[in-house]
């Protein structure tokens, strides 16, 4: 239904941008196939004329929406027609300087799976055909670095999607404490990726509340409800805050661990304080704060925590439940 939509509102788009003088509404559904496979051409029944009235007054609305000028012209006769000038529906000159056209090339790089990557070079593409300057080139390497966002989830295509479509998802979820994944029905409302790993925050219907997934726990394939969303969407959507609360990003306390050498870098860089303990193994003072049992559980046999006695306690209860697992 949404593609039948999309190719209908297309071609009334072409034919009101391709003609030079106005056309009638009879024109247009003489002129446009889904109008004739829909009413038949010319006039019909009256229910038919007042269905396909309706049709083409929502679909003249989406246009708009979508941002096509479209004019209404009286002839002399009192006859109304439709239009939409070439001039009234160009772009403005795009001017971009170096350092914007840089940034563009950037945020191109940075995608690397072929979805987003073809979209992402025919926008430049289509930049550099509005002007952008010739002698700057968005993909030239402006650094050592060459930025890249990893996506190794199943889940991340189509979670992306139902994000951008706004359509409820269910899937089987596996909690760091849990032995089984169980199933989840959400609202997905964004994706963000904080320090390597993408989670979604969302509605979670189950238990009526926002809740952030990391997409590496998501087993099997997430299947898409033809349902429309039940809680609003939040105008901001704090991903990164509420994973960086689970890690203890906003902790007033602090965590005694001993890690193993050359290992746990991203809880090397987090720690106030490091001392070596020799035999292979240092001593780590890091931030501690709701969350922080959970991330030292995924470094498995290469933490031990010292103190507080709660925190060892609590990686433990997990590290058993993934042993039943």
């Amino acid at each position: 239904m949404a593609i039948a939509k999309a190719e209908r509102l297309m071609n009334l788009a072409l034919c009101l941008l391709g003609t030079r003088r106005p056309l009638s509404k009879r024109e247009l559904r003489d002129s446009i196939e889904a109008y004739v496979e829909s009413f038949g051409p010319g006039r019909g029944a009256a229910g038919s004329d007042d269905s396909f009235n309706r049709m083409f007054e929502r679909d003249k609305d989406d246009l708009r929406e979508l941002g096509l000028v479209i004019e209404t012209v009286e002839s002399l006769d009192g006859e109304v027609g439709y239009l939409a000038r070439r001039d009234s529906n160009r772009l403005p000159p795009i001017t971009l300087d170096a350092e914007e056209a840089a940034a563009l090339g950037l945020a191109a790089k940075v995608w690397q799976q072929a979805r987003l990557a073809g979209a992402a070079s025919g926008a430049l593409q289509k930049l550099r055909a509005a002007g952008l300057p010739e002698d700057v080139d968005p993909y030239e390497p402006h650094s050592a670095l060459e930025p890249r966002i990893p996506v190794h989830e199943a889940a991340f295509e189509p979670l992306m999607l139902a994000c951008r479509d706004r359509r409820p998802v269910v899937f089987d979820y596996r909690k760091a404490t849990a032995a089984r994944p169980e199933p989840r029905h959400v609202e997905p409302w964004a994706l963000e990726c904080w320090r390597g790993h993408w989670y979604l925050a969302g509605w979670d219907r189950d238990r009526g509340a926002e809740r952030v997934f990391r997409l590496s726990r998501i087993t099997g394939k997430v299947r898409s409800r033809g349902t429309a969303f039940t809680a609003p969407v939040p105008d901001v959507v704090t991903v990164r805050e509420t994973v960086a609360s689970w890690a203890g990003e906003n902790a007033d306390r602090s965590a005694l661990i001993r890690l193993r050498g050359g290992s746990g870098y991203p809880l090397r860089a987090r720690a106030t304080a490091v001392r070596e303990l020799g035999d292979g193994w240092d001593e780590l003072e890091i931030p501690y704060g709701h969350g922080l049992d959970a991330w030292l559980v995924e470094f498995g046999p290469d933490v031990v925590v010292l103190e507080p006695a709660e925190l060892r306690a609590d990686v433990v209860d997990r590290l058993r439940a993934v042993a039943k697992g």
